[in-house]
C-alpha cells in the first residue's frame, strides 16, 4: 500500500470516527414497528371477524384474551426495564459532559423523539380511527373488543414506553434536561400518557350510558384534551435546537481560536 493510500485511509477512518449523527437505530426501530403494526392489523382483519364477535365464545378466549394477557405483562416489563436501565447507566458526572458528547446525545435524543412521534401516530391516530370504525359497524358486547385489545392495550402502551424512554434518556444523559425538568418535554410525555387512564372513564361511560361511538361525544373529550398535549413537541424541539446552536457556536469559536 502506498503512502498516499495510507493517508487517504487514515483520513476516512478519522472522518468516520468524527461522525456524531447516527439515526440508523431509530430508522430500524421504526421499520420494525411498522412491520409489527401491519402484522397485527392483518391479524385483526382475519381473527376479528372469525373469532372476535362473541366475547363468550371459546375462540375469543383463544385468539384475543390470551393475546391481551400476554401483551400487558410484557409491556409492563419493557416499561420498567427501559426506565431502570437508563437510570442505572446514567451519567453520574453530568456537569462534566464534553460539548461534543453533549451534541451527540442531543442528536440521539432527536432519534428517540422521532420514534415516540411515530408510535403516537400509530396508536392515537391510526388505531384510534379504526376503532371508531369498528364500533360503528359492530355492536360491542364487552369492553375488551379485538379493536380495543390492539388499540388501548397494545399500541397505547407502546407509545407510552417510547415516550418514557425518550424522557428518561434526556433526564439521565443530557445536562440541559438533567438539571431541571423541561415543562414542554413533561407535557409532551404526560399528556399522551394520560390518555391511557382516561380509557377507564371511557369504558365506564360506554357501559352505563350506552353512548354512540362518535368522537364528538363529551365522553371522548378527554382523549382530545390529552392528545393536544402532543403539541408540546414544538417546545421540546425548540429547546433541543437552541442548545444545538449554542454548542455549534462554542465549537466554531474554539476552532477560530486555534
Amino acid at each position: 500500500m502506498s503512502l498516499t493510500t495510507e493517508k487517504a485511509s487514515g483520513a476516512v477512518r478519522a472522518a468516520e470516527s468524527d461522525t456524531i449523527v447516527n439515526y440508523w437505530p431509530a430508522y430500524w426501530t421504526m421499520i420494525c414497528l411498522a412491520v409489527f403494526y401491519i402484522g397485527i392489523r392483518i391479524y385483526e382483519q382475519y381473527f376479528g371477524w372469525k373469532a372476535g364477535l362473541d366475547s363468550f365464545a371459546p375462540e375469543f378466549q383463544t385468539y384475543w384474551l390470551n393475546l391481551m394477557w400476554t401483551e400487558l405483562p410484557l409491556e409492563f416489563i419493557a416499561f420498567c426495564g427501559i426506565g431502570g436501565y437508563l437510570w442505572k447507566t446514567r451519567d453520574r458526572n453530568i456537569d462534566k459532559v464534553a460539548p461534543r458528547e453533549e451534541m451527540r446525545r442531543l442528536l440521539a435524543l432527536v432519534g428517540w423523539l422521532a420514534i415516540y412521534a411515530f408510535t403516537v401516530y400509530w396508536g392515537a391516530s391510526y388505531f384510534t380511527e379504526q376503532d371508531g370504525t369498528w364500533h360503528q359497524t359492530v355492536i360491542r358486547d364487552t369492553d375488551f373488543t379485538p379493536s380495543h385489545i390492539l388499540e388501548f392495550y397494545l399500541s397505547y402502551p407502546i407509545y407510552i414506553i417510547a415516550g418514557w424512554g425518550a424522557f428518561m434518556y434526556a433526564r439521565t444523559r443530557i445536562p440541559q434536561f438533567a438539571k431541571k425538568i423541561s415543562l414542554p418535554f413533561l407535557l409532551f410525555f404526560a399528556g399522551p400518557f394520560m390518555i391511557f387512564p382516561n380509557i377507564g372513564l371511557n369504558e365506564w361511560g360506554h357501559t352505563f350510558w350506552f353512548m354512540e361511538e362518535l368522537f364528538t361525544a363529551p365522553l371522548h373529550w378527554g382523549f382530545v384534551f390529552f392528545g393536544w398535549f402532543a403539541l408540546a413537541v414544538f417546545g421540546t424541539a425548540c429547546q433541543v435546537l437552541d442548545r444545538v446552536i449554542e454548542l455549534s457556536k462554542e465549537y466554531e469559536a474554539d476552532v477560530l481560536s486555534l
